[in-house]
């Protein structure tokens, strides 16, 4: 198996991609850390990977509070290392209003959110890391960065995340640990209609429109089909394993619209 006996923290671990990246990594060997908001979710997701032959243990954790990552990382450190770090954890973003007549909280949140969680997650993780010398660091947005119309506040939190994760990637190197992000817009299985009306405040959306929207997506993309949750947890797996030990310093582009 592809991550047998690691150790892997998935922080928003009860999110729809949380879920299914974290029953990957479970399936290939690795024991996985959950950490959230809230314990049912939680508890829920360990059952599941458990009843599948799986190894998992839950935390509540907020990734915002630097002195509980620290304190959860270090105990997870201490029973057998830290091996995969991942923050999946919700920004607040905003999307479906013009960038002229956004409010500055509605534009800030994502961001500040978005930079804060990763920074503190990722320093947590690259200190122990870096005294191993080993360890894979994931990221994971949609990619917006690079000039998405109507997106609002996600573009700006993307691009600070994916220049942040390649500065942390040639700072730490050096010392055997790997820094890499994953682009992954629009996966079906997470555009349910209440994720999209939360994040949507100009327009609330019904199940033809959204249909509409999956279909016109699957139309922008390269390959012409969207990635499904199942790509994107197998690409997160891969990345986290040895067998893409010449990656770092990177985003793989699994949205498709448009060159990395």
């Amino acid at each position: 198996m592809l991550l047998d006996n690691k150790n892997a923290i998935i922080y928003g671990a009860g999110g729809a991609v949380g879920s299914g990246i974290a029953k990957a990594f479970a399936s290939e060997g690795a024991r996985v850390f959950l950490t959230g908001r809230t314990q049912d979710k939680l508890d829920k997701l360990a059952k599941e990977i458990a009843e599948q032959g799986g190894r998992a243990e839950t935390a509540v954790v907020d990734a915002l509070d630097e002195d509980a990552v620290d304190e959860h990382a270090a105990t997870v450190a201490a029973d057998g290392g830290i091996d995969i770090s991942l923050n999946l954890i919700k920004r607040g973003d905003v999307q479906g209003v013009p960038l002229a007549h956004m409010t500055t909280a509605d534009f800030t949140r994502a961001i500040n959110v978005g930079i804060t969680s990763t920074f503190i997650t990722t320093k947590a993780a690259a200190r122990h890391m870096s005294q191993q010398g080993s360890g894979v660091i994931l990221a994971f947005n949609s990619g917006s960065a690079h000039g998405s119309p109507m997106m609002g506040s996600t573009g700006p939190a993307d691009a600070a995340i994916d220049t942040y994760i390649r500065n942390l990637a040639s700072e730490i190197g050096s010392t055997g640990v790997r820094v890499v992000g994953i682009w992954g817009a629009g996966i079906p299985e997470t555009m349910t209609l209440e994720a999209i009306n939360s994040v949507n405040s100009q327009m609330q959306l019904d199940a033809d429109a959204l249909n509409g929207i999956l279909a016109h997506l699957d139309s922008l993309r390269m390959t012409k089909k969207s990635p499904s949750l199942a790509d994107i947890a197998n690409l997160a797996v891969f990345l986290a394993s040895d067998r893409s030990k010449s990656i770092s310093g990177s985003f793989i582009n699994a949205t498709q619209m448009f060159s990395s």
